[in-house]
């Protein structure tokens, strides 16, 4: 896969106007304009659910006074993170984009916790994807030391989920234009002057499903507009990883909607394409998403570890549990009631993710 990415840099998301350029080289100017434009993302989600919700709400949602400061640090750090790349750019000639419009689809505070842990989960992916393209030593250790910071953020907010913190040995890159695809339905609308980079969006896929999905099952992919192919003999679907796609069984049941078999192999919060041919998953054959898909165990008692799951990001339904969830992590006052009331939130804020769509 080419590492020219985020479908995180969620962050290139609206990235600037709303029409991509042509496709060109890219240059440590553009990665940084890209990795400024998912900053300004996260530090204006940040800024809206700390102004949306009070110190009482989180206290009232089952977190604790620890928890709430950490939240309140981890703002800090996304606002840090926007300022010093803003300066980058300054400092070396080149104009940084600024703030765009966002639309956010959490209405609590369950839903913003579980939206911000899948981006905080899409910018990890971001930063490991673009750091092949950057060329200048200097940039590439920032923005490595960016990316460690964020995958602290993502682990405790996930923790925070009652996920597992680190669900596998080895996170999932993103490339720029899979990290446009995914992120562009949170920018509503972009300054003028906010130069354009080289992305492009590629249609849309949601996974749908109303209850736990098992590595080995199955479940149904619908492609959104833009996804005309007449053909489908040959589309395949390609779960991320670092070392190459993973290849999954693929059927297609016509319109667009196809069922899926998850396969062993990706973890945590993965993502997947589909392609034409399954020899490789670049821009030049990708032809639809990615979908964000959550696999992996559930922290529970005794072990730690709960039975495996998937949840899919956009998706709609109730994800359901597999065991009991941890009450014992220092920051939160309590795990919820049950994985059952837990899933039905995350559930919620992907049904409102997958509207934007």
């Amino acid at each position: 896969m080419k590492v020219t990415n985020i479908a995180l840099a969620g962050a290139a998301i609206g990235l600037t106007n709303a029409t991509p350029v042509a496709k060109r080289a890219i240059t440590d100017a553009d990665i940084l304009n890209y990795a400024l434009t998912l900053e300004h993302l996260e530090a204006s989600f940040y800024e809206e659910g700390l102004k949306n919700y009070t110190k009482e709400d989180f206290m009232n949602a089952g977190m604790n006074d620890t928890f709430y400061t950490n939240l309140q640090e981890i703002a800090a750090d996304e606002k840090t993170h926007e300022t010093f790349l803003t300066g980058a750019l300054s400092a070396a000639g080149a104009s940084p984009v600024a703030r765009c419009n966002y639309t956010f689809p959490a209405t609590d505070v369950k839903g913003f916790l579980a939206l911000a842990s899948v981006l905080e989960g899409v910018g990890v992916s971001a930063y490991l994807g673009a750091a092949g393209s950057i060329m200048n030593a200097t940039y590439l250790g920032a923005a490595a030391s960016i990316l460690t910071v964020e995958a602290r953020h993502s682990a405790y907010l996930r923790a925070a989920l009652a996920e597992s913190p680190f669900p596998q040995a080895f996170d999932n890159p993103l490339d720029f234009n899979e990290v446009y695809t995914v992120a562009s339905p949170f920018i509503s609308s972009c300054p003028s002057t906010n130069g354009a980079l080289p992305v492009k969006a590629f249609p849309s896929l949601t996974m749908s499903g109303s209850s736990a999905v098992m590595t080995g099952s199955t479940v149904q992919l619908m492609t959104g507009s833009g996804f005309n192919m007449s053909n489908t003999d040959d589309i395949y679907a390609a779960f991320i990883t670092v070392t190459g796609p993973v290849w999954a069984t693929l059927k297609s049941n016509g319109k667009g909607m196809f069922t899926v078999t998850v396969p062993k192999g990706v973890a945590g919060q993965s993502y997947v394409v589909l392609t034409k041919g399954n020899k490789m998953a670049t821009d030049d054959n990708i032809v639809a998403g990615p979908a964000i898909v959550e696999v992996g165990s559930m922290m529970g008692s005794g072990s730690g570890m709960g039975g495996s799951m998937t949840t899919s990001w956009p998706s709609s339904g109730t994800m359901m549990p597999s065991g009991s969830a941890s009450p014992s992590h220092t920051p939160f006052n309590a795990a919820p009631s049950s994985k059952g009331d837990m899933f039905g939130v995350v559930g919620a804020a992907f049904i409102a993710v997958a509207a934007l769509f």
